[in-house]
């Protein structure tokens, strides 16, 4: 015999049904959010990541004493010296052998004799000197200290200030004053220049990275 179901049975059983379907239902549907919100989060991420809401701030060449080596250390371009702590150098000197100039990069640092120097800060430092900070060193055998940094401010060996002679550069040399860049001559010539820059005392230590 075929056993039959108590009166009733299928009846109770529709409201189970019923109840188990909701909550497979309800898992279902909570997985899906879960997932959109998932899916929506990491496309925010990958956006913030190539857009992000903030600028990182540009780097600048706060110069300090041991940023600053002796002459035969750097590299020579014509009569004077340059560097780039920040790693710059390679599109510095792009620069510097340029007929058409440009602008040099942040970290630049030129020289002309040991004792005075010209360093390249971050865009909006000072635009009457194109971001230049000017600087009087004391050089020794022990190294170098700082005396003099600033713009206006700092005066060069024959009494004059670094940036009104520099000032009179052509624009696309971007402050450096070379022979034929419009600067007024200097009270020297070229063989003592080459004296005063042979006789840096300063150690034959290789500047940084």
């Amino acid at each position: 015999m075929v056993a039959r179901r108590p009166p009733g049975a299928s009846v109770r059983s529709v409201p189970r049904l019923l109840r188990r379907g909701g909550i497979w239902a309800a898992t279902i549907g909570l997985a899906v959010v879960l997932v959109a919100v998932l899916a929506a989060a990491g496309v925010a991420s990958g956006q913030d990541a190539l857009h992000p809401s903030s600028k990182p701030a540009p780097k600048d060449l706060v110069a300090t004493a041991s940023d600053f080596h002796n002459l035969a250390t750097m590299t020579r371009v014509r009569g004077f010296f340059i560097s780039n702590p920040l790693g710059h150098l390679k599109q510095a000197l792009r620069v510097a052998n340029s007929p058409k100039g440009g602008v040099y990069p942040v970290g630049t640092i030129i020289q002309l004799v040991p004792q005075e120097a010209m360093v390249k800060r971050r865009k909006g430092f000072n635009r009457a000197t194109h971001d230049w900070e000017f600087f009087t060193l004391q050089t020794t055998a022990l190294g170098t200290t700082i005396t003099t940094r600033g713009t206006s401010n700092v005066v060069n060996r024959f009494g004059g200030s670094c940036q009104s002679c520099h000032s009179a550069a052509a624009p696309q040399f971007d402050f450096v004053c070379e022979h034929d860049h419009g600067c007024a001559p200097l009270p020297v010539g070229d063989d003592v220049i080459a004296a005063i820059q042979r006789a840096d005392p300063r150690p034959l230590t290789p500047p940084g990275p």
